[in-house]
Formats: structure tokens, C-alpha cells, sequence
């Protein structure tokens, strides 16, 4: 039997995953073996530290985990969501709930990273991460089930509302019906440390957690990649092209919208779950509004229904908003002697490229081959009557 030829799409997918497998060894390598060698000249050290710390690159990968979510339900199956960033908030709050002492009333340890004389509910991280990508799964069943028959405008204005309640649940959690269920504005101060199985191998400890944070990201790619080539990925895009023709070609709309409510919202728990680990607590004010249309932001800019596009654009905005405008702005004001406020300017810049790229590349940096061809629908019909006018 002759071999299925290999298409450019699955060879251009293997060289990208390549190339992501070699910047995360590379990251992991240089941050846990090479910055805490003493040899390393202090201008290299500081350099590093000033553009690229350690704790930016792991939150870059999170929102990288957040955003490979959310594309599977804006890029791939074209539902608006624009309240993405309550399932982050349930995540969190899960890893606060069962990797901390914040029950102290209750001594429930299963495989934790803490002793047995700690109070609170302590379960191993790897599960607590299944725990709360379920429940946020839960939630989005529950959520779109009611919802999802609702188009465009309308699905996003009740994502939106669903946004905004779910962080002021939390935000005003201390006296839930009698019940304290997130610490309100204090928060859940200290969650449990990520069990890496080895001893560190110096002072720093953030070079695991960036592997594991890259293992994550991994896993969400694979997932994403998967489903954008099975049945139900062709589902997804035949409703974001054109719903009415889905249906009449035997496409169940309601089931089909749901699963890829539920898979975005599975990762809104992966994600929430490694945020909390990785600034050691929940805090309620962290998840508001305007974090669903940074990510937003992130999918369209990277090139929606794009997985590695999506990836790029991710960690490019968060590393702008997090390191690189204040990075920008001591170098800027050492340089001239002035005392400018980039990082101020972090909404404007957002919003200028925002206005570039939907003026000049309205399918993102990296954009997906089919949205690219709808998209540029118009200028390729124009050039094709063109070419047969001039023949």
C-alpha cells in the first residue's frame, strides 16, 4: 500500500513544533543552569534581568495557555466570547481552594507538596489542574448552554455579562450566603508549591516552573492541533464560515458550539490553576475586564484559528505589557536625562496597533491559510477581473 503523501500544513506544523521545542529547552536551560552560574559577566546578568526576567517569561507562557483556549472558541469556531477571563478567575480560585490553607477547618492531604501538619486542603498540583480545567468546563456547559443560541452581538454582550459577574462573585466572596468562599479583597495569600520531583540545582527554583509551564503550553498546542484536524475541528469551521450551510450539511450547531465552549473553557482552568502557582496566590482584583480583550487582543493580533500565530501574539503583548515598555522606558530615560512614563502609554500603543493591523492585516500576524482567503475575498475577486479585462 503506497504512504498518504504529507501535506505542507502537517510539515509547516512539525517545523513549528520544532522550533518551539528548541526555544523551550533553550529558555529552561538558560535560566536554570546559566544565569545562577557565578562566571556569567554582571552586564549579561542585568541585561537579562531588565528584558527578559524569569517571572515575565512564565506569565507570557500562561496567557500563551489562556490563548490557545480562547482560539479555540473565537478562531476556530467563531463564537465572540468576551467574558474568557472567568474561567481563568475559577481556575485560580481552585488552586486556592485545594492547594492552600485557606479551609483551615479541614486536614485533607492527598499527595501534596506540603507536611501533614499543615491545615487546609493540600492536593497535588498535577490533579488540581484536572480538577480545575472540569470544573471550568462545567461551568461552560452550563453557561453556553443556555446562551450559544444566541449570534454574534448578542452571544457577546452575555459573555461579557458572564465576565463580569463571576470576578465580582469572588471579589465580594467574603460573605457568600453566610459562606467565606475566596477571601474577598484579601485573597488567597499562599498557595502550594509545584512538586518537581528533583532537587534544585542552585538558588533559583523558577527554571522548573518554567519547564512545567512550557510542558503546558505543549500539551494545549497538541490538543489544539488535534482537534483543529478532526471531525470536530471541520465542525468548528464550517459554523465560524457559515452557520445556516453547517446545519443543512447535518452539522449539530448546539452540540458542536458547546464542546468548544467546554475545551476553551478546560483550558481558562489550566491556565487559572498555573497563575495562582506562579505569583503563590489568588487575588481577586487580578481578574477583570480588561484581561478578556487583552487575550482577545492576543488571538486577533497573532491570527485567530492560528495556533502558532496565536502563540506569537500572545507572548509578544504580554511581554510589552509586563517588561518590555518599562524595559523601554529606563533605558529611554537614562539615555536623554528624561522622565517619561511608557508604561502609562501600554492602552494607546494597544489600541494604535489594533487600528493598524485591522486597516493593513486584518488576519493577524501569522494568519490561518483559509480565514486569510475569506478575508481577502474582495481584493482577490478584484484582481481576478482585473487580469481578465486586461486579457
Amino acid at each position: 500500500m503506497a504512504k498518504r503523501p504529507i501535506s505542507n500544513v502537517t510539515l509547516s506544523n512539525r517545523k513549528w513544533a520544532l522550533g518551539y521545542t528548541i526555544a523551550g529547552a533553550l529558555l529552561f536551560l538558560i535560566y536554570q543552569f546559566l544565569l545562577p552560574w557565578n562566571g556569567l559577566p554582571d552586564g549579561i546578568y542585568r541585561g537579562v534581568y531588565q528584558w527578559m526576567p524569569p517571572a515575565a517569561v512564565n506569565e507570557s507562557l500562561v496567557y500563551v495557555i489562556m490563548a490557545l483556549g480562547l482560539n479555540i472558541v473565537v478562531g476556530y469556531a467563531g463564537l465572540l466570547d468576551l467574558g474568557y477571563v472567568a474561567f481563568w478567575a475559577i481556575g485560580g480560585y481552585c488552586a486556592g481552594w485545594f492547594m492552600s490553607e485557606f479551609f483551615y477547618f479541614l486536614n485533607i492531604h492527598f499527595f501534596g507538596s506540603v507536611g501533614l501538619d499543615r491545615p487546609g486542603i493540600h492536593i497535588n498540583f498535577w490533579m488540581v489542574l484536572i480538577i480545575g480545567g472540569f470544573v471550568c468546563a462545567l461551568f461552560g456547559v452550563l453557561i453556553g448552554a443556555p446562551t450559544l443560541r444566541l449570534k454574534s452581538d448578542y452571544l457577546a454582550l452575555v459573555t461579557l455579562g458572564f465576565g463580569e459577574i463571576i470576578p465580582q462573585v469572588f471579589f465580594n466572596g467574603e460573605n457568600f450566603f453566610g459562606f467565606n468562599i475566596s477571601n474577598g479583597t484579601k485573597g488567597i495569600v499562599i498557595v502550594d508549591p509545584i512538586p518537581v520531583g528533583v532537587k534544585n540545582l542552585g538558588p533559583f527554583d523558577f527554571g522548573w516552573k518554567l519547564l512545567i509551564f512550557i510542558l503546558l503550553a505543549a500539551v494545549m498546542v497538541f490538543i489544539s492541533l488535534r482537534l483543529r484536524r478532526g471531525r470536530l475541528g471541520r465542525a468548528w469551521l464550517a459554523i465560524r464560515e457559515d452557520e445556516l450551510a453547517a446545519s443543512m450539511m447535518g452539522v449539530p450547531l448546539m452540540r458542536t458550539k458547546l464542546a468548544s465552549y467546554a475545551v476553551g473553557a478546560f483550558a481558562g482552568g489550566l491556565g487559572g490553576v498555573a497563575f495562582a502557582t506562579h505569583v503563590n496566590g489568588v487575588y481577586a482584583e487580578r481578574f477583570n475586564f480588561a484581561i478578556s480583550i487583552f487575550l482577545l487582543a492576543m488571538v486577533v493580533l497573532g491570527g485567530m484559528g492560528n495556533v502558532w500565530g496565536v502563540i506569537l501574539g500572545a507572548f509578544v503583548l504580554s511581554w510589552v505589557n509586563g517588561t518590555g515598555l518599562v524595559a523601554f522606558g529606563k533605558t529611554f530615560n537614562s539615555q536623554f536625562g528624561t522622565n517619561i512614563d511608557f508604561a502609562s502609554f501600554t492602552f494607546l500603543l494597544f489600541g494604535l496597533v489594533l487600528i493598524l493591523m485591522m486597516l493593513f492585516r486584518r488576519e493577524g500576524f501569522l494568519p490561518e491559510s483559509r480565514l486569510k482567503l475569506v478575508l481577502n475575498e474582495d481584493e482577490l475577486d478584484t484582481a481576478s477581473e482585473a487580469k481578465k479585462a486586461k486579457k
